[in-house]
Order: C-alpha cells, then structure tokens, then sequence
C-alpha cells in the first residue's frame, strides 16, 4: 500500500516530544483497515517514509482516531523543514 499526501509540520509536547505531520483521514480509514495485520504493538504501524530526497523506515503513532508521521531531526535538517512548513510525504506500508 503507497499513499501521498501533504501536511503541515507541528510539534507535540506529549511524554516524547517530537516534530509530527498528521495523516489525512482518508487514508487512516484505509490504513485502519488493515491495521490489525500491520500493528506491532499499542497500535504503532511500522511504514517507510520518503520526504523530498530522503527514506527512512518509523512507524505511525495512532491519535484520536488518526495516525502521525514522525519526522526525525535528521530528516528535518536533510530537507531543510521547519515547524509549521507544509510537506509532501509518502507512505509505504506491507499490507501483503
């Protein structure tokens, strides 16, 4: 399963903050529909990621019935990011 989408970058100040773009809620009601068979666990999904020029494999966080996208620092430096930017990502899941 691919999905692209754009969002913009916001910053939670959860237990672990960190910089996150949330995923449209057409494609969580997709990923929600498969996500039993993905799920390792407190219903993270592990995807690969490609922002700009740059992949990486993190696994989306599910919240108030959507699913977040973490953007690592070092991606964020790679592809020159910035808080409140709007960004394109793709998605990959193995829903095979």
């Amino acid at each position: 399963m691919e999905f692209e989408f754009t969002g913009e970058i916001f910053h939670w100040r959860g237990p672990a903050p960190h910089h996150f773009v949330t995923v449209p809620e057409a494609e969580c009601h997709e990923i929600q529909e498969v996500a039993a068979r993905l799920t390792y666990g407190w219903g993270v999904i592990p995807v690969g990621v490609r922002v700009g020029r740059t992949d990486w494999t993190t696994s989306l966080f599910p919240k108030n019935g959507r699913y977040l996208v973490p953007l690592r620092a070092d991606v964020r430096r790679a592809e020159r990011l910035e808080l409140g930017d709007t960004v394109t990502i793709r998605l990959t899941l193995d829903a095979d």
